[in-house]
């Protein structure tokens, strides 16, 4: 029965924070982006982001939480749209019997979307040599001699870098 209760209470919480701040936040975002649909979408987004979380009953700041979120929502719409744009513009220098299916092509932004999530919270230096060695493929000392760092230093990155990556993928 308690727990009853307390989803009740949340839901009374993330309803009171929705009629308070949603014009608010929807409003913030409309200046950021220069686009109403994107911001209303960021900021249903954004309280969908509060509801999964269950904190909308217990905040001090609500403004600065939802515009702390948003802003990393804002964030992720942007790479994505980078992301989607560099990888249709390779697929444009491509012959076109080489074209991928559209299931294809949303697997491939899903997968450099996912590696680019692993990478952000990498150092330049470690995201530098884990993408030499891990991608372009190259030894340790080449590693070392293209990046002008000690092939200790590449080991002692790249294993940094590869750990992250674990722990990204297992949370």
């Amino acid at each position: 029965m308690s727990t009853v209760v307390a989803d009740g209470a949340a839901h009374m919480g993330l309803e009171t924070l929705y009629r308070e701040h949603s014009g608010w936040l929807h409003g913030w975002l409309r200046q950021r982006m220069n686009n109403a649909a994107d911001a209303a979408d960021l900021a249903q987004d954004t309280f969908i982001r509060v509801l999964l979380a269950r904190s909308a009953g217990m905040l001090n700041e609500p403004r600065h939480y939802l515009a702390t979120i948003a802003r990393g929502l804002v964030i992720d719409l942007y790479r994505r749209r980078s992301l989607e744009s560099a990888y249709l513009q390779a697929l444009a220098q491509q012959p076109e019997h080489y074209a991928p299916s559209a299931e294809t092509r949303a697997a491939v932004l899903e997968t450099l979307m996912a590696i680019d999530r692993m990478l952000d919270g990498l150092g330049e230096r470690t995201r530098a040599i884990f993408l030499a060695v891990q991608l372009d493929g190259l030894s340790y000392e080449k590693a070392a001699t293209r990046l002008g760092v000690s092939v200790s230093t590449v080991r002692k990155h790249l294993a940094r870098g590869l750990m992250h990556c674990l722990l990204i993928d297992d949370a």
